[in-house]
């Protein structure tokens, strides 16, 4: 029985107010059989003592009662729920499972919770058929929940696990008690963790909720070839009556930060319903003397704060906790740690990590990787340990199941690895252990393949100036033009489409009142990133002025020539349709019509050769209507060339073909309007 299972995540208020004193079985009593009576009153008493036991969170001895009470034929909807339950929170996913098999065949009529917590004992005896089919009622009932969009959005998450799986050795770490052992960290050459185990002094407190001993720290030495190594008491003064759990030190190892029950200076506090619950203390370590147990600022009498981890940097504290703001029956937060010693405000990870379940157990690698253990995301049954990567901008990628054997149906958490040697520590309540939780060394042979991640966004921008385009309407379409998702541009012409899927086709179009639309195919590749696409509107309706050259004004393509040829190409002709279209609509304006050549030939030749071009360009426009007054024009050999394409003296010239026919071209100069 972990540590989390018995305070972190139980002790949530919405959960017990689910279970007000009320809630009591109804006995059928015959007044005229005396002895039934007698036995119904006994039972009452019976299962009255085991409701406050179970209102204690006593939850050992409150199994036995009602246990108890069913050997003998009696049976309610809150009797079973309460055995489920007991059972569910105690981590006992086996038990809970019977139980809550008794309630389904009994009723189903019982809130969608109950489905959900049926089908995570159900994956704990590895019926993951019917574990599914009772998820699928809870997402039918409770499509809402964060759990229920999961597993909908997850349905091959058994085929997702197994992708991850096999990639780590596991074996049982040698410092295991038949009691509850559980959560480790580094310190120095030593591994501390938490036990149950019982070493010491003449009276021996137990916990009436496990029925084992308070939790100590207890440190081992980290040798890899040991087959049973000896655990020694931890922490010396900072140990105390209660549960001490899940520390982790600094760097330096001058200071820790740790789990206990509230209890400081010899005072133990109390919430309202009469409980102690966790919080997180720090303490300064000297000379091996650990001093200033100090609690730390956003701690509450009132809701439990558990399990501390340090970022790399040692300026982030992330932790678990059920305060004001959690999603579910535990969230995981962080809290930054000031160069002062103070601290920041506590902020909720959010709903990519948290959902309405139990997320907790918190450790954060060098790599910028959140490790955790969850029953709110799609595992294999109880609690699993995933994996997030923390990303620069603060945001967290998807998060991943870490697979088998690390995971099992029963419960996995508390997650440690050494980030060089990538061996490290988990626990686990599976099969085939010491105690009712163990602690397991493994090795990771693999590094987990995190899946491609595309992000698509882009900018929109004028074409004629370069200036972004506000409000631009951009639609994202898939490679059947089927429509996705459409996007406004902000301020800065900038529209994202966010997450796309990876070695795909997509096409992207922005379109703008008084602009032409503008349409481009992305290609997104099969890899990580961020794909960036520009976009350019031209205005439909253009200012233009006198020395205005019509191909720049309207984006119209230069008139290209054959090299020694004066004749209008096919193409040109499209062109020069263009500049027809525009004179038809301006009747008024005027136009000079500016012919050029290539270096080669002598400049004599070209200066002719670049006057039959323009002559030619002048017949096409007149022989369509336009005016002799309205068109001029002449050659200008290759005196203008637009690029260092220059043949003099040999006319020769080492430019390609491309480079020439730049040069061998029409301008349209607008000389009056």
């Amino acid at each position: 029985m972990s540590f989390l299972n018995i305070k972190i995540v139980s002790f949530h208020q919405d959960f017990f107010n689910m279970y007000s004193m009320k809630n009591k079985i109804k006995y059928l009593v015959i007044a005229c059989i005396v002895t039934l009576s007698i036995n119904a009153q006994s039972l009452k008493i019976k299962e009255v003592k085991a409701d406050k036991q179970y209102e204690k969170f006593a939850y050992v001895n409150a199994i036995k009662t009602y246990e108890r009470i069913f050997a003998k034929g009696y049976k309610s909807q809150d009797l079973l729920q309460k055995l489920g339950d007991s059972y569910y929170f105690k981590a006992d996913l086996d038990n809970a499972a019977k139980w809550y098999t008794e309630l389904f065949n009994f009723t189903q009529e019982v809130t969608p919770e109950y489905y959900y917590r049926y089908s995570q004992s159900l994956k704990a005896v590895k019926n993951y058929k019917k574990a599914d089919e009772m998820l699928a009622v809870f997402i039918q009932k409770n499509g809402t929940d964060l759990r229920a969009k999961l597993a909908f959005s997850q349905k091959n998450y058994l085929d997702q696990i197994k992708n991850n799986s096999g990639r780590f050795i596991i074996n049982n770490a040698g410092i295991n008690s038949k009691y509850s052992d559980y959560g480790s960290t580094f310190y120095k050459n030593k591994i501390i963790f938490t036990s149950a185990r019982d070493t010491g002094g003449i009276v021996s407190r137990t916990h009436d909720w496990t029925g084992e001993s308070f939790t100590n720290l207890y440190s081992a030495d980290t040798v890899s070839d040991a087959k049973k190594l000896k655990p020694l008491k931890f922490g010396g003064n900072l140990n105390s009556k209660y549960h001490e759990s899940t520390p982790v030190f600094t760097k330096d190892g001058k200071t820790v930060y740790f789990t206990r029950n509230n209890f400081l200076n010899g005072k133990e506090k109390r919430d309202t319903q009469k409980s102690t619950l966790l919080k997180i203390y720090k303490a300064t370590i000297i000379d091996s003397k650990f001093t200033n147990v100090t609690e730390l600022p956003f701690n509450s009498d009132n809701y439990n704060v558990a399990h501390p981890a340090l970022s790399t940097d040692e300026k982030t504290l992330y932790f678990a906790s059920n305060m004001p703001g959690t999603l579910g029956q535990s969230d995981l937060y962080k809290v930054a740690i000031n160069t002062d010693g103070s601290y920041g405000n506590p902020v909720n990870l959010g709903n990519v990590i948290n959902t309405e379940g139990r997320e907790t157990f918190p450790n954060i690698t060098s790599d910028n990787e959140i490790y955790f253990a969850s029953d709110g995301h799609p595992g294999l049954g109880g609690l699993d340990v995933f994996v997030s990567k923390i990303e620069k901008d603060g945001n967290y990628k998807q998060v991943l199941n870490v697979g088998e054997p690390l995971n099992s149906s029963q419960d996995d958490f508390a997650f440690l690895i050494n980030d060089s040697t990538r061996i490290g520590y988990v626990t686990s309540n599976r099969e085939g252990g010491i105690g009712s939780d163990d602690i397991y060394k493994f090795k990771e042979t693999k590094r987990i393949e995190y899946p491609c991640e595309q992000l698509l966004k882009g900018v929109v921008t004028d074409k004629a100036n370069g200036l972004p385009l506000a409000y631009c309407k951009v639609t994202l379409s898939d490679s059947e033009y089927k429509i996705l998702k459409e996007s406004t541009t902000d301020g800065r012409g900038k529209f994202d489409f966010e997450s796309v899927a990876c070695n795909s086709k997509y096409y992207v179009k922005a379109e703008k009142n008084e602009y032409s639309t503008d349409e481009k195919t992305v290609a997104v590749p099969n890899q990580s990133g961020e794909t960036v696409v520009a976009l350019e509107l031209e205005k439909e309706v253009k200012e233009v002025k006198i020395n205005d050259d019509l191909f720049k004004a309207f984006a119209i393509k230069q008139i290209y020539f054959d090299l020694d040829k004066s004749f209008i190409r096919f193409d040109a002709e499209v062109e020069l349709a263009k500049i027809l279209d525009v004179l038809e609509q301006y009747p008024t304006m005027e136009i000079d019509v500016r012919s050029h050549t290539d270096c080669r030939q002598t400049a004599n030749y070209n200066l002719s050769l670049s006057d039959r071009r323009a002559k030619a360009t002048i017949a096409w426009l007149l022989s369509k209507g336009i005016n002799k007054s309205r068109i001029t024009g002449r050659g200008y050999g290759e005196s203008q060339l637009v690029n260092n394409c220059v043949c003099e003296p040999t006319n020769e010239s080492n430019c390609t073909e491309e480079q020439h026919q730049a040069n061998r071209r029409s301008e349209f100069i607008i000389t009056k309007l």
